[in-house]
């Protein structure tokens, strides 16, 4: 069996030097033979609020450099079982939203072709529409988690239908999503109309506000999401940190307070081991409005803890 790629120890070589990829992995070109590639996709310019999540990929791996490849809390050992690496940054188009889709959707096709397991830093949260367009060529409609202080299930936004607020109605109408098995956690925040998170719980989608999660365990939540999809369905996991109340990750686009923690986030996470898990992302992380680099090292941190409960990961 060939050798797995394992991040740099901090007892090799001192973490604040090295290779600026996630976990000091591996950077490479070539994905043959990857179960699992690490892409940034450095982007803003689907924002309507606060810029700066182009910077998110750099920042996160820079965080990510503290984690360590054995999971204390769960025996997870993603890097003994799977073959897992950096493939550097999307080239995306800095002067035009729709054409930086594309790149996206397109550089999916050509990963999803090697049979890789795609794990996005973002970026704004638009990189999810052709993210998911790519994931339904290849799997057909998936189950969604999406964990976010937004439901992104705007129709417009200044006249635009490809913005970080109309990810989900264009996923929804497109057919990429099984409404159903749709999972919203973390919703909160003012709006236009009383009615902003109703229609799309006529779709179908199941919505959990922060205000019913406050002062709980999501451990018991995501098993129930879990047993629901069940063990076959292709799911694909996004994760905007806003979902977060600013006290733990101040560096986003568009904070709202009254969010999950950081224990609730992992204990969510942890909670769908098991699950056919196809892809994820972790979006919206702002650089210019971290100054002391929490967000970006939560941020690292759910990227790890999502990698650990990918399917074909080993417990200790």
């Amino acid at each position: 069996m060939a050798e797995k790629n394992q991040p740099i120890s901090g007892n090799d070589l001192a973490r604040f030097s090295g290779p600026n990829t996630f976990m000091r992995l591996p950077m490479v070109n070539d994905l043959k033979g990857l179960d699992v590639a690490i892409v940034g996709i450095p982007m803003d310019i689907g924002t309507s609020w606060r810029s700066g999540t182009r910077f998110g990929p750099k920042e996160v791996r820079a965080e990510s450099a503290m984690i360590r490849p054995y999971n204390m809390g769960t025996g997870a050992a993603p890097f003994d079982s799977l073959q897992v690496a950096d493939i550097g940054d999307l080239a995306i188009n800095t002067f035009s939203l729709a054409k930086s889709l594309k790149i996206v959707e397109e550089s999916y096709h050509a990963i999803l072709n090697y049979d890789a397991m795609p794990v996005a830093i973002g970026g704004d949260h638009s990189i999810t529409l052709p993210i998911l367009r790519a994931m339904h060529k290849r799997h057909g409609p998936v189950a969604l988690i999406h964990v976010d202080a937004h439901a992104d299930v705007n129709d417009e936004m200044f006249g635009e239908r490809e913005t970080h607020g109309t990810v989900f109605r264009r996923a929804y109408e497109e057919g990429l999503i099984l409404p159903e098995k749709t999972y919203q956690v973390g919703l909160r925040g003012t709006g236009y109309t009383a009615d902003d998170f109703a229609e799309a719980q006529g779709w179908g989608f199941q919505q959990f506000p922060a205000q019913e999660l406050w002062h709980r365990s999501l451990t018991g939540l995501g098993g129930e999401i879990r047993r629901d999809i069940g063990s076959k369905t292709p799911v694909y996991v996004t994760y905007d940190i806003d979902s977060l109340d600013p006290a733990f990750a101040p560096g986003t686009g568009t904070p709202e307070i009254g969010g999950l923690t950081t224990p609730q986030a992992m204990e969510l996470i942890r909670a769908l081991r098991g699950l056919n898990i196809v892809g994820c992302d972790l979006v919206e992380v702002s650089p210019p409005y971290d100054a002391s680099g929490n967000t970006a090292l939560v941020g690292a941190n759910l990227l790890f803890e999502l990698i650990c409960v990918l399917p074909g990961v080993d417990y200790r």
